[in-house]
């Protein structure tokens, strides 16, 4: 749990998703939101990939 919360990655695609909140909050309702929440979606989950890939990486060295 510790390396995705120390994770660079990790914390700056959620602070990118704060941005994308206030957008959706402040902003017009059209197609472009939709595009704006799939990218963040996007964005998390290949920092997540590679958090664990680093992990399985560091893994790999330790054997």
């Amino acid at each position: 749990m510790r390396k995705f919360i120390f994770s660079g990655t990790l914390i700056s695609a959620v602070i990118g998703g704060w941005g994308t909140l206030q957008t959706t909050r402040k902003g017009p309702r059209d197609w472009r939101l939709i595009l704006l929440w799939v990218s963040w979606a996007i964005t998390v989950v290949i920092a997540v990939d590679s958090v664990l890939e680093r992990s399985r990486a560091a893994d790999q060295l330790e054997e």
